[in-house]
């Protein structure tokens, strides 16, 4: 897979679909590599006239991992944010929308179509309000304002993702199927040894816990975006399950009201995934968006 240089660090990407087609950004979430994006998943969105273009956040996959930094812990984090302090962190989520516009430049990629899902979604709305200009289109999905009034994650979710992971290859691979059975879709079907493949591909890909604690200190250090939100002028898509418990599916429904004229896809018994079965219609309302977007 390509590299290349991007707001001072080196970013990790891939492309599908022809050339002359709309581009199309694909952001990932928290401590998620891009190959989460999946081949057929982003098959069928090159199907719909894009060129699709997935790539590796800082300090996750095979970008630049941020060694001289430190790993904040999670608790101290939320123990300060509860005080009322300062959150001191190694980066910030515009830090990492900055990492995304960069690549749009290194890619000479003037104005994009930006789906982002979970954190991804949180760095796709940030990179719409720094970067206005750079965004066609914007697509939200599993993700939230950072509004502190929405509902929080269940303790059952909040407890997997805290759980510091372990490092030992069986190990982590087999928590990586047990936290997709905790924030998964109750609605679908749960294919274990898909997700046991695919967590073993994660893990020899690139085993870097560090940097989901860096990632999770910059969601933790954020700060509402809902009145940042209402100023943009850029046609809009927010996808949630109704059944996730990670990002409640509350956080979808403030980001589409947050969002003048955007448009809202409910996806039942949709968790905190996108499973291949939600795929074709994710793919399609994604693809109608960008095409009326180009159109406009």
């Amino acid at each position: 897979m390509p590299r290349t240089d991007a707001n001072g660090i080196e970013i990790e990407y891939d492309l599908f679909g022809s050339e002359s087609d709309r581009p199309l950004l694909l952001i990932m979430g928290l401590g998620a590599q891009m190959i989460l994006w999946d081949d057929e998943f982003c098959s069928q969105l090159a199907a719909c006239g894009h060129r699709v273009i997935r790539f590796d956040n800082r300090d996750v996959g095979l970008s630049t991992k941020l060694d001289h930094a430190p790993a904040p812990s999670p608790l101290k984090l939320m123990q300060a944010r509860l005080a009322g302090e300062t959150l001191e962190v190694p980066y910030t989520l515009e830090d990492m929308a900055d990492d995304a516009a960069g690549l749009l430049d290194a890619l000479e990629i003037e104005r994009a179509h930006v789906a982002g899902a979970s954190m991804g979604g949180m760095i796709a709305q940030t990179l719409a309000v720094r970067h206005p200009a750079r965004v066609r289109s914007l697509t939200s999905i599993m993700s939230t304002t950072g509004n502190p009034n929405l509902p929080p994650a269940t303790p059952e979710a909040m407890a997997v993702l805290l759980e510091p992971p372990p490092t030992e290859r069986a190990a982590a691979i087999e928590r990586g199927v047990a936290v997709s059975r905790v924030i998964g879709s109750p609605g679908f079907p749960f294919d274990e040894a898909r997700i046991r493949e695919r967590s073993t591909r994660l893990y020899d890909r690139a085993f870097y816990p560090i940097g989901v604690a860096r990632q999770m200190a910059a969601i933790m250090a954020g700060e509402s975006r809902v009145e940042a939100l209402g100023s943009l002028r850029v046609p809009a898509l927010v996808i949630h399950g109704d059944a996730d418990p990670l990002v409640p599916v509350e956080g979808g429904k403030d980001t589409c009201e947050a969002i003048p004229g955007a448009e809202l896809l409910l996806i039942e018994g949709m968790g905190h995934d996108m499973p291949p079965e939600t795929w074709p219609r994710i793919t399609r309302a994604i693809g109608e968006l960008t095409g009326k977007a180009e159109i406009g």
